[in-house]
């Protein structure tokens, strides 16, 4: 299989960030890379792009980054309480899910995406936690608790 080296103009998931030399299949740069204009060739007149590539992305990583720590910042100023319907003994109905958590987050100005937590889908009352990666350095534990909406009858 024959394979390129390529320069990265924009960041992909899994293969690197802007400026990033990489080695792929011929037919992944040929057929998907260059048409998207995700990646260049490399060769020697590429040499002042890929310096201003790097320097580029410095920027937009200390930009990430200072971004997350307001975030991170923020998360650990809230204590999210989730009500849930609950029937005889405290039994939830359903559970709740990292995208519930993401909709009460945001309606308290936080936006995260769903690929940065990582929780189980929560069945009990309680305090639980979740793990919010917000950069590739910077991971938060966000505690919330589960409480019943309705009083609990024995």
């Amino acid at each position: 299989m024959a394979h390129t080296d390529v320069l990265l103009v924009k960041p992909v998931e899994r293969l690197g960030g802007e400026g990033e030399q990489v080695s792929v299949k011929a037919g992944y740069a040929r057929n998907f890379l260059f048409p998207q204009k995700i990646a260049i060739p490399v060769n020697r007149a590429n040499k002042k792009q890929i310096e201003a590539l790097i320097k580029a992305r410095e920027i937009r990583e200390a930009n990430e980054r200072s971004e997350a720590e307001k975030i991170a910042a923020r998360l650990a100023e809230i204590s999210l309480a989730i009500a849930v319907k609950t029937g005889e003994g405290g039994k939830m109905f359903g559970s709740v899910t990292a995208q519930d958590i993401i909709n009460r987050l945001e309606a308290e100005g936080v936006s995260i995406s769903k690929k940065q937590i990582h929780l189980q889908a929560v069945k009990e009352l309680g305090k639980h936690v979740a793990s919010i990666r917000l950069h590739k350095d910077i991971k938060v534990d966000f505690n919330f608790e589960v409480v019943s909406e309705n009083p609990i009858e024995e």
